[in-house]
């Protein structure tokens, strides 16, 4: 298999978020693939697995594909047009199975792969890029940025937080704010320290500036 399943795979995310405009993108899904290889590289998983996971994760998320979110229908009917044996194609939809972020019912995957992509893909919700997707999506889906009088909604199970709708500063402390300490690899939680750190003092201005404090904070 090697490069030519890869050339597909990515040809095949290319072609399927080329309408995307909220932050579950083809540009996404290529950050994932390179974070999650480096990863895997590191953590000595099987790289093509990695990639290959990494490369479709998206491809049945509920917020793209509802219809194939739980069957990951897109994803291995991919693999097998491309002749992805059985077995390998069983593992790389495991990782892609155990990838999202589900409240506190959101689970460590069972394979250094699954561990792989799922710091991958939740690095990308993290740092100035994490910042840029949240505000993408909440825009995309017509959410407010803030509310000073909607408290964010802690500790949901999957189901409330599938069903929740939040402003986009609320989301930051529902999910990206938590995620660092939910890293499986150590390269990925280095990452995450330190793109978690800048999304605070983010945060920090941004509520300053809603407030129109900013200024008195600089004068002090």
């Amino acid at each position: 298999m090697g490069n030519d399943i890869i050339h597909k795979a990515e040809e095949y995310v290319r072609s399927f978020f080329a309408s995307d405009f909220s932050g579950h993108d083809n540009d996404h899904t290529m950050r994932v693939y390179r974070t999650a290889c480096r990863l895997a590289e590191e953590e000595g998983a099987d790289m093509e697995i990695t990639a290959l996971a990494a490369l479709l994760h998206d491809v049945d998320d509920r917020k793209i594909s509802p219809e194939t979110s739980e069957s990951k229908l897109n994803a291995e009917n991919f693999l097998k047009k491309n002749g992805v044996p059985s077995e390998r194609c069983e593992r790389i939809l495991q990782a892609v199975k155990e990838v999202s972020f589900e409240g506190t019912d959101s689970v460590v995957p069972s394979t250094i792969e699954g561990k792989c992509v799922q710091d991958a893909d939740r690095l990308d919700a993290l740092g100035a890029v994490g910042i840029g997707r949240a505000f993408a999506y909440g825009g995309s889906h017509h959410r407010r940025m803030h509310d000073p009088d909607e408290a964010p909604v802690l500790n949901m199970n999957k189901e409330e937080y599938r069903s929740h709708v939040s402003t986009t500063v609320n989301h930051f402390y529902e999910k990206l704010f938590l995620l660092k300490d939910r890293m499986n690899t150590r390269s990925g939680r280095r990452t995450a320290e330190e793109r978690d750190r800048f999304m605070h003092v983010f945060i920090e201005r941004f509520l300053r500036e809603w407030e129109g404090t900013d200024e008195e904070r600089e004068d002090q």
